[in-house]
């Protein structure tokens, strides 16, 4: 859940404040298996998913300096949370040894049934 206002005509009233809730997915992408038959320690996975997700939870996006200069989409935040969990990857192993060979990483941020975004991106 976050608070947070977009800049441009096409959004209309959510150009005020108002707060969004998102189902937050991630999908981890490999071509190849390791010895274990794993692309990645899911467990390992799913925690910095969840660190990830609660950085940006219950906040007013619009007060947080990092975003200043971004109009916070439900598609810019995929990608930062995209982005966030490429560093994750690559800083120290976070996803375990298994994960050095992911290909990419997509994540998905459902509003509802209808109203959803997907942000891809290469390792």
């Amino acid at each position: 859940m976050v608070a947070h206002s977009v800049q441009g005509a096409v959004f209309g009233p959510a150009q005020r404040l108002h707060c969004r809730t998102y189902v937050v997915d991630a999908i981890l992408r490999s071509q190849a298996l390791d010895a274990d038959s794993i692309a990645v320690d899911i467990g390992r996975a799913a925690q910095e998913l969840r660190t990830v997700v609660s950085a940006l939870s219950y906040r007013n996006l619009d007060d947080e300096p990092e975003f200043a200069r971004l109009n916070t989409t439900t598609e810019e935040l995929a990608r930062v949370m995209a982005d966030r969990l490429a560093a994750a990857r690559v800083n120290a192993g976070a996803f375990g040894e298994a994960a050095r060979g992911l290909a990419g990483i997509a994540v998905t941020l459902r509003e509802s049934h209808v109203a959803l975004a997907t942000y891809e991106r290469t390792l």
